[in-house]
């Protein structure tokens, strides 16, 4: 739009004076509904239970791991006993411990050279075994038997 200085009629906006003085109305607000009294308690108590069961729950649970703690340093005490008595029973067997229970109490001695005797044989040095004559299944079983063997270790 263009501004120019032109004057504007301002009798068009002119209101005319009021016939009556402006009303002001005055809307009551309605009464608001608060809960009642019955329900009230009703979801107090609600609440009161729901925070007993939690607080119940809670106790609950400390008790629970109050009490695996202590199976639990049981637990740890029976280990270390079962440790310390390994290590008793390893040092109640050791050679040395056998050696003087056998010498002590027994009343063994170390073989000496005098303790030792020889024995001779009256037909010879040498053990012959005859050898059975055994057919070519039985001496493929034994080949094979032999490698498994020798694989096994």
């Amino acid at each position: 739009m263009a501004y120019n200085n032109l004057a504007y009629d301002l009798s068009k906006y002119e209101h005319t004076k009021p016939d009556k003085s402006p009303r002001i109305k005055v809307h009551k607000s309605k009464k608001e509904v608060t809960g009642s009294a019955p329900k009230i308690i009703v979801i107090t108590m609600t609440a009161g239970v729901l925070l007993g069961a939690v607080i119940y729950g809670k106790v609950q649970n400390a008790a629970l791991h109050t009490e695996i703690a202590k199976k639990q340093q049981a637990v740890d005490i029976l280990n270390s006993e079962n440790v310390r008595m390994q290590t008793e029973i390893e040092s109640k067997n050791s050679l040395k411990n056998v050696e003087d229970y056998a010498e002590n109490i027994l009343g063994m001695k170390k073989l000496d050279k005098s303790q030792i005797d020889y024995i001779t044989i009256e037909s010879g040095n040498v053990v012959e075994i005859p050898q059975e004559d055994d057919n070519i299944f039985v001496r493929i079983k034994n080949a094979v038997d032999d490698f498994v063997e020798y694989i096994r270790g």
